[in-house]
C-alpha cells in the first residue's frame, strides 16, 4: 500500500484542526441553547393553562381566530409571555411593603407544610445569603483546596465561632466547575481566606465556563487580616 503523500497528511491535519475548531466554537452555543431551552420550556409549561383559557375566550368573540390559536407555537408564545408577566408582577409587588406583607403570609402557609417547608427554607436561605455579605469577610474568596498551595474559588455562606478555640470560622461553598449546583462545603478559618474583588456573577461565570471566562489579571495574594 502506498505511503500517504505530504499533501494527504496536510489535508488530514488541516481537516482535524478545523473539525476540532468547529466543535470548540459550537460548544458554548449548544450550552446556551440547552439552558435557554430548559428555561423557556419550563416557563411555557407554567403558563399553558392560562393560554388555553385565553384561547377559548378569544374564540368565542372571534371565531375566525380559532385556527391561529390552535397552533401550538402561538399557545407557547402566549404561555411564555403570561408567565414572564406574572413573574414581573410578583417581583414588583414583593419589592413594596404591602407586597412583602402579603408574601409573608404565603411563606407562613408554606412553612406549615411538611417537607415543603424544609425545601423552601433551604432555598430561601441560599438566595438571601448570596444577596448579602457575611460579617467580617468577603463573599467571593480563594481557599487552599483540594490541597495546600492549590487555590480554589469559594463562596462564604456564613461565619461562626469555633466553640473550642474561639477562632472565627467560615462556611465556604466550593462549586464544581461547569455544574455549580454540586460542590463541597469547607469549614475554613477566616484568617486563611484570601479575599477576591470578583463579584458573585463574575465568579459564577468563571466556574460555569471552567475558567474560560475570567479576568486577565487576578490576585492570589495573602489571607485576610
Amino acid at each position: 500500500m502506498d505511503e500517504p503523500t505530504i499533501r494527504d497528511r496536510l489535508f488530514q491535519a488541516n481537516f482535524q484542526k478545523n473539525l476540532i475548531a468547529g466543535i470548540l466554537t459550537i460548544i458554548p452555543l449548544v450550552v446556551v441553547w440547552l439552558v435557554f431551552d430548559f428555561l423557556l420550556q419550563t416557563l411555557s409549561d407554567w403558563g399553558r393553562p392560562f393560554a388555553a383559557v385565553l384561547a377559548q375566550a378569544i374564540e368565542q368573540q372571534h371565531p375566525a381566530m380559532t385556527r391561529v390559536l390552535e397552533d401550538g407555537r402561538v399557545q407557547w408564545v402566549i404561555a411564555l409571555l403570561f408567565t414572564l408577566l406574572v413573574l414581573y408582577v410578583i417581583g414588583a409587588v414583593t419589592s413594596r411593603v404591602i407586597g412583602q406583607t402579603l408574601w409573608g403570609y404565603v411563606e407562613a402557609i408554606i412553612n406549615r407544610i411538611p417537607l415543603a417547608n424544609t425545601v423552601y427554607s433551604a432555598a430561601r436561605k441560599l438566595v438571601d445569603v448570596l444577596r448579602t455579605k457575611p460579617d467580617n469577610s468577603q463573599r467571593v474568596v480563594l481557599i487552599d483546596f483540594p490541597h495546600e498551595g492549590a487555590k480554589t474559588l469559594g463562596f462564604v455562606m456564613r461565619t461562626f465561632t469555633d466553640a473550642s478555640t474561639k477562632e472565627m470560622m467560615a462556611a465556604v461553598y466550593v462549586p464544581t466547575a461547569v455544574n455549580p449546583t454540586t460542590g463541597y462545603l469547607q469549614l475554613v478559618p477566616v484568617a486563611k481566606l484570601v479575599p477576591s474583588d470578583m463579584t458573585s456573577e463574575q465568579a459564577m461565570a468563571m466556574i460555569i465556563s471552567a475558567g474560560a471566562v475570567m479576568p486577565e489579571r487576578m490576585s492570589l495574594g495573602g489571607p485576610q487580616n
